[in-house]
Order: C-alpha cells, then structure tokens, then sequence
C-alpha cells in the first residue's frame, strides 16, 4: 500500500482534506467512521503519515466535506473560501498562506452599505453648502469690504468719477482711526447738494462710461435673497402701481414672506377713499399669486402709516434679517428715513442708526451697493437694496435732467378731455360729473373725440380711433406733465413742430437727440355706463381712465384708442383704480368668505385729513 505524507498531496481536495485530517477535524462521528473504513493515520516523529487506501474516494470526500464546512460557518458569520474572491490584504497572513481568505458576512454587507450610503449623503450636503456659497459670494465678500453709508459704494481712491470715491488723505486717515463706515464718498456729498450724478449704465439714456454699475450688477446683488430666511419689505409706487411692481419678484425672494408697502399715498386726487384703494391693491395683489401677508398704505412725507409697518415687522421678523427691495426711485431711501425716525422712539440702536441714513435723490440708481443699518436691540440687521432697474419705464429713455418733470410734487389732479357738461339741476345725471369736474381740471370740452389725438408732454401720444359721444378721459401725471389735444390730421406736424417747446419733456435742447413715439399699441373697452371701464397706465409715467358718462339717449358703442410711446417702454390695460371724490358710486368691495378671509393679505392703512 502506497504512503503519502500531507505536503506531498497537490490537488485542492487534496490538500483540504490532509489540512483537515492533519488538524483531526471531524464535524460528526458518522463522518469520523467513513474516513477509518479507507484512511488511517500513523504518528511517525513529529510528522502524522496518512496511509491513503483509495486516493479517488479521499479526494470526494474532501470536497464534500469542504462545501458542508463552508455553508455551516457562513451561517455561523465565519464562512472561509479559495483566494481570489477576497481581499488578500483584509487576509490573516496565516489564512493568505493557507489559501483561505474570509467572506463578507450579512452584517459586514449591511455596514458597508450604510457606510456608501452615508459617503454619498455628505457629498450631497457639500455639494448643496457649495452651491449656495457660490451664489452669495460676491454679496458676502463685498459686505465686508468699507462701503459709503449713502449709497452702499464699496470706498475707493483710485477713480475718481466713480461712486465711492473719496481722496487717499482722507480714505488713510479714516482707515487709520478704523472710521471708514462714517464716511460719505464725494458723489454722495455732491447729491446731498442737489446735483444728479448718475452710476448705473448699460441701458437707455445711461451709457458705460468707466466706473458705472450696469443694472444686471445691481440686480445681482440681490440674488442671495432667495436662499436665505428673511423678511421682505417690498415698496411699490402708488403712482407708478403697475411699472414698479416687479413682476419677477419671486426670482428674488424665493418663498420669504413679503410686506407690501405702497408709497406716496398723500399723492392721489383730492377725495379718495384708502379703503377702497387698499381693497383694489389686495385683489391686485392676488391675481399675482405671491406669498404676500399685509399691504400697508403709507406716505414718509406725512408720516402716514408707518407705525403700523413698525409693528409688522416686530410681529414678523422673528429674528431675521429685514431687506427693503423696490424698483429705482419708489422711495426707499425716504421710507427708511421715517422707519428710524419711529423705531428710534423705542430702540436706541435705531437711534444712533439715524445718524447716517441713506442719500435720498430723484435720481434713479442713488442707492448702488446694499447698506446694512443695525436697527434692532435684539439683533439682526435692515438692508436697503439698490433699486431695481427697470427698462421698461419712461425714465429710461429722458434725460437725467429731465427727471424730476416725471415726478410729482403736490396731489394729483386729473386732467380732463371730455363732452360738454351741462349743468341740469342738482338732480342731474351729470350730478356726479360735474362734482368730480369741479376738483379736476378740463381741458377740452368736446362734442366728439373721434378724430382727435392727446400728447401727453413730449413723450406719449393717444389718437381716438372711435369713441362715443358720452366718452370722458382724465389724465393722472405729474402737473409738469401737460395734455394737448390737436385733430389726428395735424398730429405729426403738431409734434415735429413743438416737440422741445409746447411738449415737454424732452426740453428744447435734448429734443433734437429724441429717439420718437415708435412703439404702438391699440386697445378697444366696451360700453360701461356704470363704472369706468378700465385703466391705461404707462410706465413710469402716470395712468388715464376711461369712463362713458350717463346720457338720456342711451348711446351704446365701443371706445378705440392707440397709443405710441418711445420704443421699450411698456403700457399696460387694468381695472380703474378707484380715486377721486365719486369713487363711492362705483367701487363695490368683494364679498369674501370666511375661507378666503385667512388667506387674503391684511390691508393697513390711516387716514389723513384732505385724503
């Protein structure tokens, strides 16, 4: 009988099975029994000589003994297997020279798993810290950087016919006595003096001279809004409702909560009911679809409501920061001044924060850079933003010059172009007219105003197309703004001949650079007899009402209008806003339910005397 010692065997179930009969490792006596009927083992020394009496029937049995030992301990959590389907350097350098390394267990698999799963998870909320901070960089970097408290200009002494400017004396001494956030730069300074400097290029009128800030870098600035948890208080000119608005104001705030502040109430005609003015913003409003929580009617010059503002954001804040956006020249600066003025009464940090308030100018763009003001003892801060450019508004194609025609000074007085009112007794159906003519001023009284076109200044032209005889249409703009009316047929060389003159703006010596009324837009309003039939506001400008006066003849048609304007500049159709001393004839407020009540925007508003 042939003898074979234990490292002689070659094969793998060979070799397993003289590790195991080396090492007497036997898993039941039933299995100890077959290996004596055809191997028996002799102790030699110190060496154990096997005594194999059928090779072939050993190695079978060696492979089907390893593949019971591997199933047993893998269910034990201990399983082994060949190298190469393991990590050798996960290996015992015993178990790597015996030709074993282990398996992963369940428990392993599951670790390692959660182990990718969390990896990836991290990755993810790196990515998301990533792509904030690179959105908000440019804002972040820059508020640390000195800024001129005026205008928000980081302060610099290298150019001087750019904001922020101040000379190196003065910008190293300051920084010397670290007194660099009182210092107001020379443009400011000049401002504060009534000259009108303008910084922001790219678009109109305004070029790109060296130094200016376009109006994509301004809106730009603005852009971290929507990633942060703030309180917006967003102003809107209650002139200019339509063209100031920002209807991408979303793209801006995101989903903050928003504070709708309507400025330069105390202008609106003589008479007007705020309720009803208020109620006609909130549906306004509405129609948008913005996450707005209250609407407040205010007036900085009168000091009209701004206790109620004072309030909601105490009631509002909760801790965050407070930013006040609008579009260029709605008066943010002058709302902030009168905001102090009210939290100082309370606040000593609003107080001292009194002391360098923002510039404030008719100039559109004043405000170039965000100005952080500390006006809260309990933390936090208030920003007022650069305003934001719109190059849909009339100031975008006059004059620098020219600006301060477009806005008003003292209360709106519409302007009207209507047929001859009689008077017929107090019980007249023109009662209501008459008293409404008697506040505003009527400049035409005409049988028809088919045939006829309006100029309004120099920069917009309305030609009737049709109209009913019982048609009336009052003009609300600045008073420097007059209405001209001439017959259709005469419009142009009217125009070409007092353009500069009669029709300002723009003044005679800009009026030869004028770009002209080259953008058309037509509108047709049905026959109402009940209430205006709607609003045409432009731009930057100002609004016109339409209405069909009450007649005995009961005359029914259509009223078409066109209306040129300079090419950009954007004119919209909406309903009347109700203002003027015969609102109350008109105006009806909605009946809400008791649903649509919590969800409509809380209107605040005080009333002030001559209102």
């Amino acid at each position: 009988m042939p003898v074979f010692s234990a490292s002689a065997l070659v094969s793998p179930s060979a070799f397993s099975t003289s590790r195991w009969l080396s090492a007497n490792i036997v898993a039941s006596s039933s299995e100890r029994k077959n290996v004596k009927s055809f191997a028996k083992k002799t102790l030699q020394g110190d060496s154990v000589v096997i005594e194999i009496a059928d090779k072939k029937r050993l190695d079978r049995f060696g492979e089907r003994h390893e593949k019971t030992r591997q199933e047993t301990q893998y269910k034990a959590g201990d399983s082994r297997k060949f190298k190469g389907t393991a990590d050798p350097k996960e290996s015992t350098k015993e178990e790597v020279s015996s030709g074993y390394v282990p398996l992963p267990s369940r428990g392993d698999k599951f670790l390692e798993e959660q182990k990718v799963r969390d990896q990836a998870l991290v990755e993810k909320q790196a990515a998301k810290r990533e792509k904030k901070k690179g959105k908000s960089q440019v804002v972040k970097l820059k508020s640390l950087e000195p800024c001129c408290y005026g205008c928000g200009a980081v302060l610099q002494y290298t150019q001087e016919n750019s904001p922020g400017y101040i000379n190196a004396e003065t910008y190293e001494l300051k920084k010397k006595h670290h007194q660099l956030k009182s210092v107001l730069c020379s443009r400011c300074q000049l401002m504060c003096h009534g000259k009108l400097i303008p910084a922001v290029g790219g678009y109109g009128i305004y070029g790109r001279e060296k130094g200016f800030v376009t109006a994509e870098e301004l809106r730009a600035q603005l852009a971290h809004i929507r990633e942060e948890r703030v309180l917006v208080l967003k102003l809107v000119d209650i002139v200019d409702f339509s063209g100031s608005f920002l209807t991408r104001i979303r793209d801006l705030v995101g989903n903050n909560p928003i504070v709708l502040v309507a400025t330069k109430v105390d202008l609106l005609p003589e008479g007007t009911d705020l309720a009803a003015v208020g109620d006609w913003i909130v549906e306004s409003t509405q129609r948008k679809k913005l996450n707005v929580i209250s609407v407040h009617l205010t007036s900085a010059k009168y000091f009209m409501g701004i206790t109620n503002i004072v309030k909601e954001i105490h009631r509002e804040r909760q801790g965050r920061d407070v930013y006040i956006l609008g579009a260029a020249n709605v008066g943010k600066s002058a709302f902030i001044s009168s905001l102090l003025k009210e939290m100082a009464a309370r606040d000593p940090i609003a107080a001292v924060a009194r002391k360098r308030k923002p510039v404030q100018s008719v100039l559109p763009g004043t405000t170039v850079g965000p100005i952080s003001i500390d006006a809260f003892a309990s933390g936090g801060s208030m920003y007022d933003t650069p305003g934001v450019h719109l190059h849909h508004r009339i100031e975008t194609a006059i004059s620098p010059d020219d600006l301060p025609s477009l806005f008003p000074a003292r209360r709106l007085r519409g302007y009207v172009v209507s047929p001859i009112l009689e008077r017929k007794g107090p019980e007249s159906i023109f009662s209501e007219a008459l008293k409404q003519a008697e506040k505003d001023e009527v400049i035409s009284n005409v049988q028809d105003l088919t045939g006829t076109t309006m100029f309004w200044g120099g920069i917009a032209r309305i030609d009737v197309l049709k109209a009913p005889q019982n048609t009336r249409l009052t003009f609300y703009a600045s008073a420097a703004l007059r209405v001209h009316k001439v017959l259709t047929s005469e419009a142009d060389e009217f125009y070409k001949r007092e353009l500069g003159k009669t029709l300002v703006p723009p003044s005679d010596e800009r009026a030869s650079a004028w770009p002209g009324l080259d953008h058309r837009n037509k509108f047709t309003f049905d026959y109402d007899d009940t209430r205006p039939v709607g609003d045409i506001a432009i731009s930057g400008l100002g609004w016109m009402k339409m209405e069909f006066l009450q007649t005995e003849s009961g005359v029914e048609d259509c009223l078409e209008l066109e209306v040129y304007v300079p090419r950009g500049i954007e004119v919209f159709r909406r309903p009347a806003i109700p203002v003027g001393a015969n609102t109350h004839s008109w105006y009806s407020f909605s009946e809400l339910t008791a649903e649509q009540e919590k969800t409509r925007p809380r209107l605040y508003y005080s009333e002030h005397r001559g209102l």
